[in-house]
């Protein structure tokens, strides 16, 4: 089927798409970032802007396991014994007062295995979608999520998550670069200063779509539809 996405260009570039080839990649919609009782909020953060994105990702999440397509859920998450924290990651989130590894409402902070590195319940991934934990910002880092996609063989990717400004935007690049062709969700991805998402979304225009293109759920989900997804 010919993609009528509208966006910064039709997407796939290439024209054509098969639910076998694509996936939707969640990233970080865990407790840590969304909870108020999360690393995030105790850090001093807003998760109300983040928070409003979880309805339009349920939406898109119901909507693609309809479909066929794969979905990959990310976290920001580190080994228990923290031996794959940087130093100086660790130094700024103590000068945010809630250093990584101390152990908070949730557990310790942004640790595997804890209540914080859980997916929020609305999102809950299924026992058949991978969760993959990253230490750092882009999920291509560190991770098999490449190897994953690429054994599936998965080339299109349309993204989900938070914070736009921040993991969803290194993993987008990180995807852009390896070769994968990318959309991003104007409406299903947030960051807790909105004027960044914007500010994000406007760099991943420049250029007729640098990166990849662009499009709002209810725009993605029309091509969703059975007749138009088989």
């Amino acid at each position: 089927m010919i993609q009528q996405v509208d966006g910064i260009y039709p997407w796939p570039y290439g024209g054509r798409w098969t639910p076998r080839s694509s996936a939707l990649i969640v990233i970080d919609m865990q407790r840590d970032f969304l909870a108020n009782d999360g690393w995030f909020s105790l850090t001093g953060g807003d998760t109300a802007p983040l928070m409003l994105v979880v309805p339009p990702i349920a939406r898109t999440l119901e909507a693609v396991r309809s479909a066929g397509l794969f979905v990959v859920f990310t976290i920001e998450a580190h080994r228990p014994d923290l031996a794959d924290l940087p130093s100086n990651k660790f130094w700024r989130s103590k000068q945010l007062g809630r250093p990584i590894g101390e152990v908070g409402p949730l557990g310790q902070h942004l640790v595997r295995g804890t209540r914080g590195a859980e997916i929020i319940s609305p999102l809950s991934p299924r026992s058949s979608e991978p969760v993959i934990a990253k230490p750092g910002k882009s999920a291509f880092v560190a991770t098999d999520i490449d190897h994953i996609l690429r054994t599936r063989g998965i080339r299109n990717l349309i993204f989900v998550g938070v914070t736009t400004d921040g993991a969803v935007q290194c993993t987008l690049r990180d995807a852009n670069d390896r070769g994968y062709e990318c959309l991003i969700l104007s409406d299903a991805t947030a960051s807790d200063v909105p004027s960044h998402h914007a500010d994000q979304l406007h760099t991943f225009s420049l250029a007729g779509g640098v990166y990849g293109s662009i499009a709002s759920v209810e725009n993605f989900l029309r091509v969703l539809r059975p007749e138009g997804a088989s």
